[in-house]
């Protein structure tokens, strides 16, 4: 644009005809540059990943397909797809009016968390190199790294208080009244409430509970000050407790034991391994969610899984032995320091990864 300017004002100011057709040459480049990147494609942007929620380490593909809309060849296009922190080249070139291309690249995997995908960047540049316009094209999908899930085989029988009395490690367990409700269809005549019945008008019926069942509760430390050894981002000995903490949760619905999830900072909702790849470090008061989960009375078997920084507050944890029968403390990345004893019944375990928390867990003796 400055040489056309230049060169039409020498050409015409001291007589030069060849300048002046050099910017006139030079102006009408730049205007049909312009007019050539400016035209915007109708591609249509459609997404599929296989699967779209992984553990950690293991593959995961997406699939991404790109259609040609518009009635005119969209030639020298160049597209790349953002897919986590990489950028994803996509060939475009010469896609024909109606057809589609096809891409599949692999998502990265190594990292516990949620990877975005998308959009589909679309560069439009002229013959000449003169101009070149980016555009974005479909939405953003996701793939969900949950935390790897080592197996374990002991699962707490679990002690639980009930109006019955207390009940330890029983099987079976008892049965407790807890409710009443209208009869429906495929009812057991026997568990009709025939009082309640004359009274209401309706049959109801008598709903019962195994107070018995053992109930664990899992309570990941997820504050920043337990995991103080942060490198690229992440502490090593938070990504251990989040897979701790989704294979006490496997275990749980593997043996059908009822488990809930609780982070210390936050209260989160949702699918538990939803919850644990979200799961960052923030600021969080374990005073106060220790006060709740004592008022609450949640379970009877609580799990906290903490890292190097949460070793001063483990009798803090171990203060929770009234409401909660049985009190185990994971303590990651912090194997150079001296033991911790597991006083006032508090089960403790110490590991560096996974697999050694797995060990630990399966050789427990005082469930």
């Amino acid at each position: 644009m400055v040489a056309a300017v230049v060169l039409l004002w020498g050409g015409f100011a001291f007589g030069y005809p060849d300048l002046a057709l050099l910017g006139a040459a030079a102006a009408v480049a730049v205007v049909c540059a312009v007019l050539f990147a400016f035209w915007r494609p109708t591609l249509g942007v459609d997404r599929v990943a296989d699967p779209d929620r992984v553990a950690r380490g293991e593959p995961a593909a997406m699939t991404l397909t790109v259609h040609n809309t518009s009635r005119v060849r969209a030639a020298n296009l160049v597209a790349t797809d953002r897919c986590g922190p990489d950028a994803v080249a996509v060939p475009l070139l010469r896609l024909r009016p109606g057809k589609d291309t096809t891409a599949t690249y692999p998502v990265p995997t190594t990292r516990r968390g949620v990877v975005a995908v998308g959009p589909l960047r679309v560069t439009r540049g002229d013959p000449l190199g003169l101009v070149t316009l980016a555009r974005t094209y479909g939405q953003t999908a996701a793939v969900w790294v949950h935390p790897r899930i080592h197996l374990l085989r002991a699962v707490p029988a679990g002690m639980a208080r009930s109006l019955d009395g207390r009940i330890d490690k029983v099987p079976q367990g008892t049965i407790t009244f807890d409710s009443l409700r209208e009869y429906v269809v495929g009812d057991e005549l026997r568990r009709v409430h025939w009082r309640s019945s004359a009274k209401v008008g309706e049959l109801m019926v008598r709903e019962q509970l195994d107070t018995a069942e053992p109930t664990i509760v899992v309570l990941l430390d997820d504050r920043a000050v337990a995991h103080p050894e942060v490198q690229d981002g992440t502490a090593e000995s938070f990504e251990v407790a989040c897979e701790a903490a989704a294979s006490v949760v496997a275990a749980a619905a593997r043996e059908d034991v009822p488990v809930s999830l609780h982070l210390v900072s936050t209260v989160e909702a949702g699918p538990y391994l939803d919850v644990l790849t979200e799961a960052s470090l923030l600021d969080g008061d374990l005073t106060r969610t220790l006060r709740r989960m004592r008022t609450q009375r949640l379970g009877d078997t609580l799990v906290f899984l903490t890292g190097p920084g949460g070793r001063k507050d483990l009798g803090e944890v171990s203060a929770l032995r009234g409401p909660y029968p049985v009190v185990m403390a994971a303590l990651f990345g912090d194997r150079d320091s001296a033991p911790v004893s597991g006083g006032d019944g508090l089960i403790v375990i110490e590991a560096d990864t996974g697999q050694d928390f797995a060990a630990a867990w399966d050789g427990v003796r005082g469930w």
